[in-house]
């Protein structure tokens, strides 16, 4: 059986690594991306060749459509290095960054820096992609909780992944002719760096968090990187356009 490949954009750190590491373990080869964080992302390849897995990490930023065509170049050329393969089969939109913002203070700045990364990025980036995601694959889109319950700070961040969101059925249905699955993930709060690592490291918002979810606990990697395994190499063929959220049920 051919070895699966995934690439995950923004996988040297967070739920990104934790993803690239759950799909290695599972028997996926994995490709990650990383912004400015080479010693991070290195270090990510080498846990998963230590796991006996095949790894590779490349820049790129996410949020410059003009570095599209040249990594896309990168990209088939490291396929054919490592795997000796054209194609690979997940694509997972990770890479990303929050901005707490009150809607009132939002500045433009803000906006389009959030727009280039979670919409426009996502958008030309997968676009540009096409050709290499081989017949059958799956794309994996990551949006928020946030998206369906809301909180203050967050008007321009949950609006670029409720765009996403709306992407996806869309990718969802004219990707469906080739077999291609699209769907999204929406996690909680999770406790990672995001947001400064906020969740993770106060106390008194951890135990907010805690105190407004079904499960009764704050989300960790794992979670989500698991999550993310299993609908990309469990038996989910037939599932296309669907959000999944993740989040122990926060805000029921």
């Amino acid at each position: 059986m051919t070895e699966s490949i995934a690439l995950i954009t923004g996988g040297s750190r967070g739920l990104g690594r934790n993803a690239a590491l759950h799909l290695a373990r599972g028997g996926a080869g994995v490709i990650i991306t990383y912004l400015s964080r080479a010693e991070d992302a290195a270090a990510v390849v080498n846990e998963i060749e230590a796991l006996g897995g095949k790894a590779a990490a490349l820049q790129l930023d996410t949020g410059d459509t003009a570095q599209f065509e040249e990594f896309s170049n990168r990209l088939s050329e490291t396929l054919k290095t490592v795997w000796g393969r054209d194609t690979f089969d997940y694509l997972i939109n990770n890479a990303g960054m929050g901005i707490n913002a009150a809607f009132a203070e939002t500045s433009e700045e803000q906006f389009d820096t959030l727009m280039n990364v979670h919409v426009k990025g996502v958008f030309f980036l997968t676009q540009r992609l096409l050709p290499l995601i081989a017949d059958g694959g799956r794309i994996l889109n990551v949006s928020t909780g946030l998206a369906r319950f809301s909180l203050p700070g967050y008007a321009a961040y949950a609006a670029m992944k409720g765009a996403v969101e709306v992407l996806t059925r869309y990718l969802a249905k004219e990707l469906g002719p080739r077999g291609i699955a699209v769907n999204v993930i929406a996690p909680g709060a999770i406790e990672t760096d995001f947001g400064g690592g906020a969740v993770r490291d106060n106390p008194d918002i951890n135990a907010f968090v805690a105190s407004v979810t079904a499960m009764g606990r704050v989300g960790l990697p794992d979670d989500i990187g698991g999550a993310i395994a299993s609908i990309l190499l469990g038996e989910n063929q037939w599932m296309t356009a669907q959000r999944i959220e993740v989040s122990g049920g926060m805000y029921l």
